[in-house]
């Protein structure tokens, strides 16, 4: 018994050191599993996305700088109007009398120069009798100052007849135009969207402030004016084309075209750490969406760059590591030195994880060009046909390494960047 419980005691032994030995060999690494890509060549355009509202190109406010009742509006919101149309009108009495009182003054004025002109008649011949009567010694000098002096006069007061009688056709004038102010004019070809007075209420205008009617506005032009940040607005030009969506219209997809780039910025928080600084843009609506009105919330999409024979890679491919967790890998076009210098200049470079034949990951430092709302261009670090790494995101981002062995995931599991 003792012999058969020493063999028991060493075989134990001997089973607790090989398991203690294999334990201390070298595992293989275990895989990661990863979402994989290639590199591919095609097109790709520079997008530059903003969310504005709906608007009309050409809004106006009808309103009236006189005061009173509106006593009439034949329309309503939603009516369609015509240039020109009649759309309200205030209590015009009022103006009526002073447009007759400001005839009147004018009639009267005429008058004065009519009688003025007789008196100017009048003393130019007396001038011309006595001048005559001077020349043959039968009238004194100081009768001939006399009939000059009385002359004169009268053409002053001729003159300032005429000075009264434009006074009060000025006078005239204005009354007459407060007059036809008094009736409400479409300027444009439009739809009245909104109506701010009702028949009864007072108007008070003023030349300092206006106090709106209604609003009209001509739908068959529409606009989106969104903001783009600076580091956007410097790839854009009028001309442009872009695609607008609108919130309400799903699933519709508008023509649009860039119209106008503000040349100042908007800033918001000036001097504080929230600083932002944008543009605003204008974009036209090639056509008016059915059922579209001001006011509706919309996206727009402008194509603002195009490549063909481009490299890319979907931009979830690209994170950015730290420069001094990187080995010693540098695009084609630099040197050692350029890339250690680049080092102390950068925090952080952008890189592409690539899968070699032994499915190992190697990261890839990579210069990008534009950008899609899908893909980045790469202009140096890859090449067509390259295996890479798109996803998950948070693998990526922090835990993937050089060198780490990847295998390629359930697609069941979800596509790149799922994670």
């Amino acid at each position: 018994m003792t012999v058969v419980k020493w063999v028991i005691g060493i075989a134990l032994a001997l089973g607790v050191v090989g398991i203690t030995i294999a334990g201390l060999r070298d595992r293989p690494p275990q895989a990661v599993e990863v979402q994989l890509g290639q590199v591919k060549k095609g097109t790709i355009t520079r997008t530059i996305t903003g969310a504005g509202k709906v608007e009309s190109a050409t809004t106006v406010k009808i309103s009236c700088n006189l005061s009173g009742d509106l006593i009439e509006r034949p329309v309503k919101e939603g009516d369609l109007v015509h240039k020109g149309q009649v759309l309200g009108r205030i209590d015009r009495r009022r103006f009526e009398a002073a447009v007759k009182q400001a005839a009147a003054q004018d009639s009267a004025a005429k008058a004065d120069i009519n009688v003025a002109q007789v008196e100017v008649d009048r003393t130019e011949h007396e001038l011309a009798r006595v001048s005559g009567l001077v020349a043959k010694g039968m009238a004194s000098g100081a009768e001939a100052d006399k009939a000059n002096s009385d002359r004169d006069s009268a053409a002053a007061r001729l003159a300032s007849a005429r000075e009264k009688h434009s006074q009060a056709e000025g006078m005239l004038e204005q009354a007459q135009n407060d007059l036809s102010k008094t009736t409400l004019l479409s300027p444009i070809e439009g739809t009245v969207i909104q109506v701010s007075r009702e028949v009864g209420e007072r108007v008070r205008g003023s030349d300092f402030s206006e106090d709106v009617v209604m609003t009209v506005a001509a739908l068959s032009a529409m606009e989106v004016k969104i903001e783009v940040g600076e580091h956007e607005v410097v790839f854009l030009k009028e001309g442009h084309k872009a695609d607008v969506t609108v919130d309400a219209l799903e699933n519709q997809t508008f023509d649009g075209t860039v119209t106008e780039i503000a040349q100042n910025a908007l800033i918001k928080n000036p001097g504080t750490e929230a600083e932002v600084t944008s543009f605003p843009i204008k974009v036209t609506l090639d056509a008016r969406p059915p059922g579209a009105l001001p006011g509706m919330s919309s996206e727009v999409r402008i194509s603002a760059e195009t490549h063909e024979e481009a490299i890319t890679v979907p931009i979830q491919s690209v994170t950015v590591r730290s420069e001094k967790s990187l080995p010693d890998a540098k695009l084609p076009s630099e040197t050692s030195a350029q890339v250690a210098t680049k080092r102390k200049a950068e925090a952080l470079a952008k890189v592409v994880f690539v899968v070699d034949g032994e499915n190992k990951a190697h990261v890839r430092r990579v210069r990008t060009g534009i950008a899609s709302d899908t893909e980045y261009e790469i202009l140096e670090g890859l090449k067509e046909g390259d295996k890479i790494i798109e996803g998950p995101y948070r693998t990526l981002s922090k835990e993937l390494k050089d060198g780490d062995v990847v295998r390629e995931a359930d697609a069941k599991a979800g596509g790149p960047g799922h994670g």
